[in-house]
C-alpha cells in the first residue's frame, strides 16, 4: 500500500479535514493500543497513519496562514 498523496489532502474541504485529522488520531491511538497489547499485525500502518496526519495538518496549516494574510493585503 503506497503512502497516501496529498494533493488529494488539499482537494478536501475544511470540514472534511477536520473530520479527517480527527479519524487519522483516533486511528493511531487505537495502532497503539494494538502494539501495547501484542495485537499489531501490520506494523507499516504506523508510518502511513503518522504520513497521513502530518499532511493533513500541513494543509490545515496552511489554509490557515492564508486567511490570516488575506485580511491583513485588503487594507
Amino acid at each position: 500500500m503506497p503512502l497516501p498523496k496529498i494533493s488529494e489532502a488539499r482537494e478536501l474541504s475544511d470540514e472534511q479535514l477536520a473530520a479527517e485529522i480527527v479519524a487519522t488520531k483516533k486511528q493511531l491511538f487505537q495502532l497503539r493500543l494494538q502494539k501495547a497489547t501484542r495485537q499489531l499485525e501490520k506494523p507499516h500502518q504506523f508510518r502511513h497513519a503518522r504520513h497521513r496526519l502530518a499532511q493533513l495538518l500541513t494543509v490545515e496549516g496552511e489554509r490557515k496562514r492564508a486567511a490570516s494574510q488575506t485580511p491583513k493585503q485588503e487594507n
